[in-house]
C-alpha cells in the first residue's frame, strides 16, 4: 500500500473537527482537497471511513477501529515536530502563547514589548482564551494557565499568585445601597464569568448568600464580564492589579477575605530546550518576578 500522511491527517482532522468544512479550515485547505485525500484513502484501504447522513458526514464501524491507531501516528507526528522545534537554536520563528482573556489584555503587554525589544525576529502570536490549550498538539508553545497541568509531557512553574476581590461601579452601589455586611449582597447583580458554579461556590465560602439567580449576567470572556462591571451591570470579581488601573470601579466590603488565582507558566519539555521559547517563557516569568534575569 502506497502511503501518504496527508490522506491520514485528513481523516483525523475530520473526525476531530466533526465535518470536512471544518476540518479543511483546520488544515488550511480547501473543502474538495480534503474530501479527494480521504477517498483516496478509502480507495488504498478497500473500506468506506464515512457515510453520508443528511447533509452531514457519519464516521463508519471501520473508520472508528482505524482512529486510535491513527492518533497515535498524529501523536508521533506531533513528538517529531517538538524535537526538531527544541534543537532549532535562532532566536527568531513564531511563538504562539496562550493566556486567559484577563491576562492577555492587561497584563501580557509589558512582557510582550519587552520581548519584542531584545529579539525582534521573534514572531509573537496571543491566543487569548480560558479554555485549556492543549500543548502537546501545539495549540501554543507556551500557556499561562490558573491551575496545575498533570501531563508528565509538560513543565510548569508557579510564577505569581493573584489576589483578586470584588469590584463594582459607584453608580451600581448607589443603586442598590452600599453593602456593609456581606448579607446586604443577597439581592445584589453578580456577573459570572462562565457556565460553571466555581463563582457561586466562592462567594458562599466567604458568607455572602448567593443563588443561581444572583447571576443574571454571564460571559465566557472576563474582559467582557469586566466591562460589564465597570458600565455598572452588577459586582464582579477582578484581579487587584487589573482594578488597581480603572478609576471607575470601587471594591466592595474590602474586608472580606480575597481569592486566589495562581499562574502557572507552562511549555513542553522538548520545546523548553528551543532557544527561542525559553527566552519568551523566561520574560514571561520575569513579568510577575522582577528580580528574574533573562538570558539572550
Amino acid at each position: 500500500m502506497h502511503f501518504d500522511w496527508n490522506q491520514i491527517r485528513a481523516f483525523l482532522a475530520t473526525v476531530e473537527e466533526g465535518s470536512l468544512s471544518a476540518a479543511a479550515r483546520a488544515l488550511g485547505q480547501s473543502q474538495p482537497t480534503l474530501s479527494r485525500q480521504i477517498s483516496a484513502l478509502e480507495a488504498d484501504l478497500g473500506i468506506a471511513l464515512f457515510e453520508r447522513v443528511g447533509r452531514g458526514l457519519e464516521i463508519t464501524p471501520s473508520g472508528l477501529d482505524l482512529v486510535e491507531h491513527v492518533r497515535a501516528m498524529g501523536d508521533a507526528a506531533t513528538r517529531i515536530s517538538l524535537a526538531a522545534s527544541g534543537r532549532n537554536h535562532a532566536i527568531a520563528g513564531k511563538v504562539r502563547i496562550s493566556a486567559s482573556d484577563a491576562l492577555a489584555a492587561h497584563v501580557l503587554p509589558p512582557a510582550l514589548a519587552h520581548i519584542r525589544a531584545k529579539a525582534p525576529g521573534i514572531e509573537l502570536e496571543i491566543v487569548a482564551t480560558n479554555a485549556l490549550s492543549d500543548l502537546r498538539r501545539r495549540e501554543a508553545d507556551i500557556a499561562l494557565r490558573h491551575q496545575r497541568p498533570t501531563e508528565p509531557e509538560l513543565i510548569a512553574r508557579l510564577i505569581h499568585t493573584s489576589r483578586a476581590s470584588l469590584y463594582a461601579a459607584p453608580s451600581y452601589l448607589a443603586r442598590i445601597g452600599t453593602p456593609v455586611t456581606a448579607q446586604d449582597l443577597a439581592r445584589a447583580d453578580f456577573i459570572g464569568f462562565d457556565s460553571s458554579d466555581r463563582l457561586l461556590d466562592g462567594l458562599t465560602a466567604i458568607g455572602i448568600p448567593a443563588t443561581q439567580a444572583s447571576f443574571p449576567l454571564r460571559s465566557e470572556s472576563g474582559t467582557v464580564a469586566w466591562e460589564m462591571v465597570r458600565k455598572g451591570l452588577g459586582i464582579g470579581v477582578m484581579m487587584d492589579e487589573v482594578a488597581a488601573a480603572c478609576s471607575d470601579v470601587i471594591r466592595v466590603l474590602p474586608d472580606l477575605p480575597r481569592f486566589e488565582i495562581p499562574v502557572w507558566l507552562t511549555t513542553h519539555r522538548e520545546l523548553h530546550t528551543s532557544r527561542r521559547i525559553r527566552l519568551v517563557y523566561d520574560a514571561l516569568a520575569s513579568t510577575f518576578s522582577p528580580a528574574s534575569h533573562i538570558n539572550l
